[in-house]
């Protein structure tokens, strides 16, 4: 029987015995607000797929994934939970990934301009290879301009970081990455700081309003317990209308235009007309790269200052020995960093910036977990918990430990099985997969985030919380560098 499927690339074994995909959806409409209620009341994100493991036995198993009625037509999902199964996820031969970047629902394209970004797009559509290699062009033009400018605007959130300490005695640090995140990218993008236009200092308040409206039906405000039905009727059953976001997108579309003339005129050399291209970098800049990292940088601040000072005297003595060898903070520099390089690897594994995937399943194929196979039919969507699946216990010894050192040396060899990117972390993006364009660029800025840091500060605590999307991080005491 199996023979007449595709197997998964995933597969470790074609010995695992072939088992029913356990789990139902539970009746129409009434089990999908069920589970709906459950993942976002009764029991929380991770509690709600760990009932279900423990329930079924097995990683991977049948649900219903928010939002459910009435914004998403058809919630039911296969979840597929661990190290071995979830990279289904990353093969466009397999699945498609047509409109499933938020899931069972899609967005409005009035949020978008009526385009259908690239993030949209399946590999095999005649727009993605153009629009994609586009932005692939964009980001290896403003390569020399990485370093200099990242390293500009973590010096000005340094100085607000100490002026709060100062007055208050504790920073609330993602306020200022929020601040820190879109300046650097519009500066990358356009050469003029917002603080220059008519954006000013309101950029996050309007990307985060763009944001809002389509992230609400898979989020929660955390409200007290006897507000959550309220909640669940105005963010879950219904999508928010683009027009609570209009002007403050036209804000932001407006400058991108104004100011990014170079990058658009080369749009059209990719046959990418111009509007065209604009709504996708003003979708790169603001929900790819300012939402991945005002969800990032927060969490590795977060995991860093939760691992204590023993961590910070050894990245500290890394970063400081390696750029007075160095002479600088330089491209060489960093790839001598391998303690800070591990650190950054292991807070994207830890607590990847997007903790979701989907893919509707192209052709009827075999995946497996470590334990079993599974058959999935051609038109079924799957759904990867990627927290899951980079903690798997069967891959990472102490997988919910934050372990800085974890990637070094022979750890080099896990690299594999981190997955934040949409893709393996030892792979790059091309115009044909669906990884992310600017992984690369990620870990770039997250190594010289600690490299800045650690050459500013010795030690430093912080008190975490959760938020809307992500961690929160507080800063608590700051230490100053004793010695460069």
């Amino acid at each position: 029987m199996a023979s007449s499927y595709t197997s998964s690339t995933s597969s470790p074994s074609s010995s695992l015995p072939l088992k029913p995909i356990p789990g139902d959806y539970g009746l129409p409409f009434f089990g999908p607000i069920k589970d709906r209620l459950d993942y976002f009341y009764f029991q929380g994100q991770d509690k709600f797929f760990q009932d279900r493991i423990n329930k079924h036995e097995s990683t991977i198993f049948k649900t219903n994934m928010p939002p459910g009625p009435f914004i998403a037509s058809n919630p039911n999902v296969i979840a597929v939970l661990d190290a071995v199964s979830f990279p289904v996820l990353f093969d466009t031969s397999k699945v498609e990934k047509r409109n499933v970047l938020f899931g069972t629902f899609f967005p409005s394209l009035s949020f978008t301009g009526g385009h259908r970004v690239c993030a949209y797009l399946d590999p095999s559509e005649p727009k993605h290879s153009s629009l994609k290699s586009f932005i692939l062009s964009t980001l290896a033009s403003k390569h020399d301009k990485f370093i200099p400018l990242f390293k500009t605007c973590v010096s000005e959130l340094f100085i607000e970081l100490e002026d709060q300490m100062a007055e208050k005695g504790e920073a609330n640090y993602n306020t200022l990455n929020d601040t820190l995140a879109f300046n650097f990218f519009f500066r990358l993008f356009c050469d003029k700081s917002p603080n220059d236009t008519k954006i000013a200092s309101k950029g996050p308040s309007f990307a985060n309003k763009w944001l809002f409206p389509q992230l609400a039906p898979i989020t929660t405000l955390r409200l007290p317990k006897f507000l959550n039905p309220l909640e669940d009727l105005l963010l879950h059953t219904f999508p928010l209308p683009f027009f609570v976001a209009k002007s403050d997108y036209q804000k932001l579309y407006d400058a991108f235009n104004k100011f990014s003339g170079p990058i658009l005129d080369e749009a059209e050399r990719f046959g990418i007309q111009r509007d065209e291209a604009c709504h996708n970098l003003v979708f790169l800049s603001t929900l790819n790269a300012y939402g991945g990292l005002k969800t990032g940088f927060p969490a590795l601040i977060k995991w860093v200052g939760l691992a204590g000072e023993t961590l910070h005297r050894q990245l500290a003595d890394e970063i400081r020995t390696v750029v007075k060898a160095e002479g600088g903070v330089t491209f060489a520099a960093l790839e001598r960093m391998v303690l800070t390089k591990s650190v950054v690897y292991e807070a994207l594994r830890i607590e990847p910036p997007v903790p979701f995937q989907y893919g509707k399943a192209k052709v009827d194929m075999v995946i497996h977990s470590h334990d079993a196979a599974y058959e999935i039919k051609k038109g079924n969507m799957i759904f990867g918990y990627q927290p899951f699946a980079t903690k798997d216990p069967r891959v990472f010894e102490n997988p919910e430990e934050f372990v800085g050192h974890r990637f070094v040396g022979e750890g080099e060899k896990l690299l594999k099985y981190v997955y934040w990117s949409n893709g393996r972390e030892t792979e790059d993006p091309t115009a044909e997969n669906k990884q992310c364009p600017a992984k690369n660029l990620v870990v770039l800025l997250s190594r010289v985030f600690l490299v800045e840091f650690f050459l500013r500060y010795d030690t430093f605590t912080v008190e975490a919380g959760k938020l809307l999307t992500g961690s929160s991080a507080t800063i608590k005491s700051l230490t100053k560098a004793t010695s460069i």
